[in-house]
């Protein structure tokens, strides 16, 4: 279902469209091209097969008990179709959380060096069809954005009258002349990552736009993950 979505142009002049996911190409299928693949889960263990459990019994060379019998195989539960899931917490050694375990954030450097670990913070979403998504100044051309972004989702803005299709078609056609996306950001002054539900993921939005004749493109492309050369780890002997 499409969502709403406020938007700027480079103008500052904004309105209210629609945003859907866009359609990604179709994936390699497996299975045979004329039989139908679904996909089943079925049990493999119990508690009871596990490695710990099978060492509390037969000690911890237990390799004879598996060529004599079968003590990892509860014949009564393993091979059950799997339907419906629920998230279990577990503390360190093993046992059942009765309530969800407190949050911790861990901030980590580059190297996978812990740096910091604090309470996680509570953010208010930030997109929606009263506060608009601005253009800022940065540009890229669309063969840098690919080189140097990992995207993660890409949303098409799409017209819902004749007067936002002459608005959006408008920005999809200065984008496509020139080439280049234009970074996009949310907040009172446009300088923040688009943030879409309360305390989800911050993203960098870019806006490509696409021209074919009176037909257009205007793809809102959205990533968590800018890729950067490491710097030299000085815990390794080099220098920062």
């Amino acid at each position: 279902m499409p969502r709403l979505l406020n938007i700027s142009n480079e103008e500052g002049r904004d309105a209210r469209v629609q945003s859907k996911a866009a359609k990604a190409m179709p994936g390699n299928r497996l299975g045979r091209p004329d039989i139908d693949t679904s996909f089943r889960r079925f049990l493999s263990t119990t508690q009871s097969g596990l490695h710990e459990e099978l060492q509390k019994a037969h000690g911890d060379d237990y390799a004879d008990a598996l060529i004599e019998g079968d003590p990892e195989t509860d014949i009564e539960q393993v091979g059950r179709r799997i339907s419906t899931t629920h998230t279990v917490y577990l503390s360190g050694d093993g046992d059942v959380l009765h309530a969800p375990p407190e949050i911790v954030e861990l901030i980590l450097d580059p190297f996978g060096e812990e740096r910091e670990r604090r309470t996680p913070q509570e953010l208010e979403a930030n997109v929606n069809d009263a506060m608009p998504v601005r253009w800022r100044r940065r540009r890229l051309a669309r063969t840098e954005l690919v080189r140097r972004f990992a995207i993660k989702r890409t949303l098409q803005v799409r017209h819902d009258s004749g007067i936002t299709y002459d608005y959006l078609y408008k920005m999809a056609a200065e984008l496509d002349e020139a080439g280049v996306v234009v970074l996009m950001g949310a907040g009172e002054k446009g300088s923040e990552p688009l943030r879409f539900t309360q305390n989800g993921s911050p993203y960098q939005a870019f806006l490509e736009g696409r021209v074919d004749g009176p037909r257009y493109k205007l793809l809102l492309h959205l990533s968590d993950m800018e890729l950067k050369p490491l710097p030299e780890n000085p815990a390794a002997g080099g220098t920062p």
